[in-house]
């Protein structure tokens, strides 16, 4: 038990654990971890040498956090080291790139310093990135088509389940109306939605209804197209059919139909999951033959117009999506020689995002091709089915609804702390005490740890050092070690993990948000998001990170990134007056909002629309909206939060008795106010904004900061409690 003892007090000098003077670190023995550089040791990526921290700029934590390869052409690093959004992709100028860090000051600053005070989470969306992914997609096709002598035109549909809200969807029919751009439905709700926008849209566009559909539904969609709206009812059931004859018999309106095929062709991912003969929606081609027959015998055959199918989402190749469409295409084929009057050929979704920047085919989290690539795939596979069954060449539709919106939404925390054990200094005499207040069958535990120590045999070091804690967590639990002495060894054996280089040098960092509520799909089912800081890019990240979130649960933590990394590489948090420290997730417009619950009653973030405008670096916010206040929440659960008022203020009223009421008053004001606050932390506001006269947005120059108008402002907005 000595040897151990002095081998502390020498290595206080030395290295810090019991070890002899002038042992030699890393013999052979155990292999010596390699010390944390802040770059993660990606599988796949070849990566610049970026483990010198003297000459770290941000163009090296453009390369460590991917942003080049998942970012483009949409995010980059400036100089200043923060984030920067380029609205219209590719054909961003310079000056028109927007610094997230002046969004985030902006929409969270007091309203006192000219920001809008709203609280964090927040979702930033940007219209003008939502505008080019459409233009894209449309302009990809458009080359596909014209290059390849293709005889017909692209026309896709978004749909409206990947993202509901209002804003977002009526901008997708806005700016896609000049080239026919449609919207998809699954739901009542949804195909009412889908109706109104329209309206407003291109009288070409198409409405496609898929989903389960009963009475209501069907009826819903043939008065849409009693309403002039392009309507195709798709059969995701064969027996949808016969309500489709009857409600359009009832109601005077001769139906466009579709059909929905089950494909041979699927992929085996996760998003593979909703295709094949054993998916979840279609029809077997035995099932079609029937539906064939059946309308044919109506009369109706004529009202057959549109295929569609569904490989699976995020497909990673375009070899598999060929093999899909090419399958699909004999089908339109053979409805045609059936005598179908088929004019469109609906690919469906599938259009996959490089969500962790690598290129891959063979990933859940990436794709193997460009926009250009997939469209070009998918008019060569129905152009050449088509050229050999002589058949005129069809509308081509996708639903490519995650790669529309993914890009065009960020949603921005605040990491408010961060925590990582500290191991305890452990000089000559506690070692020494530890040793002897152990019980007797401890001892020749420690006396292997203190021999294996003199010995500098670090794999047995931890061998027995593991034996002794467990040998004593053990005799705490029957009650014959007190907290003191275990304490003591925990402390012994985690001095030893740390210098044998076996201890576990991740940091947590507590977060402001919900993991379930704002990244439900990493909670689901795993799948990973590009999370990196949006500031102090120029800096080197000198540590390793896992994020843990605000709830009550054990699953609500970050601790898979992109790139396969257990840890995110991050920086020491700052002292208390310093800057806030904020991360951002990206590509996560698909989806998560939708999906996200209130675990824990945390309700959804605020939300902010920002657009670029003409001047350097400048945007205007053209939306705010904070987030739910735990008053709406609690509504959600159905709890009447001005019932719960007035009991705990009768409650304060009965037992808090102070001359003049003063402290009851407080009491009651305090009460008040969290029910108007949001639920997360360090949240004081409960004013939302609302536009006034007509005008619905005001301009931030990135030159001063200052609001600009033609009035005063308080002239233009009104701040209405929530």
């Amino acid at each position: 038990m000595p040897a151990l003892a002095c081998c502390v007090d020498a290595a206080v000098a030395a290295p810090p654990f019991p070890f002899p003077p002038g042992y030699t670190a890393w013999d052979g023995s155990l292999h010596a971890p390699d010390p944390f550089s802040g770059v993660p040791h990606s599988r796949n990526t070849v990566l610049p040498d970026l483990t010198s921290t003297a000459h770290w700029s941000p163009s090296h934590s453009a390369a460590l956090y991917r942003i080049n390869g998942w970012g483009e052409p949409y995010f980059s690093v400036n100089s200043s080291g923060n984030v920067t959004v380029r609205p219209h992709g590719s054909g961003t100028m310079d000056h028109q790139e927007i610094d997230l860090m002046k969004v985030v000051k902006k929409a969270s600053d007091p309203k006192s310093s000219g920001g809008l005070e709203l609280p964090l989470p927040l979702i930033i969306r940007f219209p003008d990135v939502l505008k080019n992914r459409l233009d894209s997609i449309q302009s990809a096709f458009n080359c596909a088509i014209e290059s390849q002598g293709y005889g017909s035109h692209y026309q896709g549909v978004y749909p409206v389940k990947c993202n509901q809200d209002r804003f977002v969807v009526e901008d997708i029919v806005k700016f896609g109306s000049s080239f026919r751009f449609g919207l998809e439905a699954g739901s009542k709700p949804e195909l009412l939605l889908a109706m109104s926008c329209l309206c407003k849209g291109s009288s070409e566009s198409l409405l496609i209804c898929n989903g389960f559909k009963d009475a209501e539904y069907i009826s819903l969609a043939l008065i849409a197209r009693k309403l002039s709206l392009n309507t195709v009812i798709v059969l995701e059931q064969e027996e949808e059919l016969d309500s489709v004859i009857d409600m359009s018999r009832k109601l005077g309106v001769l139906p466009v139909v579709g059909v929905r095929a089950k494909l041979r062709t699927k992929h085996s991912g996760h998003f593979g999951s909703t295709s094949g003969e054993k998916g979840k929606f279609g029809l077997t081609t035995t099932q079609i033959l029937r539906v064939v027959k059946k309308l044919e015998k109506c009369g109706m055959l004529d009202c057959l117009q549109l295929l569609h199918f569904h490989i699976g989402s995020q497909i990673p190749s375009t070899d598999l999506l060929a093999d899909g469409v090419g399958e699909a295409a004999q089908i339109y084929s053979e409805l045609i020689r059936l005598g179908a009057s088929m004019k469109v050929i609906d690919i469906g979704g599938g259009l996959g995002i490089d969500y962790d920047g690598s290129k891959s085919t063979d990933s859940d989290v990436s794709v193997g091709y460009t926009l250009e690539e997939y469209a070009a795939a998918v008019v060569q596979a129905v152009k050449f089915v088509c050229d050999r069954k002589s058949v005129k060449h069809p509308v081509i539709c996708s639903e490519s609804g995650r790669a529309i919106v993914s890009h065009h939404s960020i949603l921005i925390f605040e990491a408010v702390s961060s925590g990582k054990y500290t191991v305890p200094t452990l000089s000559s005499v506690d070692v020494k005490q530890c040793g002897e207040r152990l019980p007797e069958e401890a001892q020749s535990d420690y006396d292997n740890l203190s021999q294996s120590a003199a010995r500098g045999d670090y794999e047995a070091c931890l061998v027995y050092a593991d034996q002794l804690k467990q040998r004593c967590v053990e005799k705490f639990k029957d009650g014959t070690l007190d907290m003191e002495q275990l304490a003591s060894v925990d402390g012994l054996c985690d001095l030893v993990a740390k210098t044998v280089g076996a201890s576990d040098p991740v940091t947590t960092y507590h977060i402001n948000l919900s993991v379930f509520t704002s990244i439900p799909d990493f909670w689901g089912f795993g799948q990973l998001f590009p999370i990196i800081p949006i500031h102090r890019l120029e800096e080197f990240p000198n540590k390793k990170g896992v994020l843990s979130d605000l709830t009550c649960d054990s699953d609500g933590k970050v601790n898979k990134f992109i790139g396969g990394e257990s840890s995110l590489p991050l920086h020491e948090l700052e002292g208390e007056n310093s800057t806030k420290y904020y991360l951002g997730m990206f590509l996560g417009g698909a989806y998560e909002e939708a999906l996200g619950g209130l675990h824990n009653l945390f309700g959804g973030p605020s939300v902010i629309r920002v657009s670029q405008i003409d001047g350097p670096h400048s945007f205007a916010v053209t939306r705010a909206v904070p987030g739910p206040s735990c008053s709406d929440v609690l509504r959600a659960m159905n709890h009447e939060p001005e019932v719960m008022f007035e009991t705990l203020k009768h409650r304060i009223e009965e037992y808090v008795h102070d001359e003049g009421g003063m402290a009851g008053a407080f009491m009651a004001g305090g009460i008040a106010e969290s029910f108007h606050n949001m639920p997360y932390l360090g949240v004081g506001s409960s004013c939302c904004l609302t536009a006034a006269n007509g005008i619905n947005e005001y301009y931030y120059s990135g030159d001063g900061g200052d609001v600009v108008s033609g009035e005063d402002d308080h002239d233009q907005w009104s701040f209405v409690c929530a």
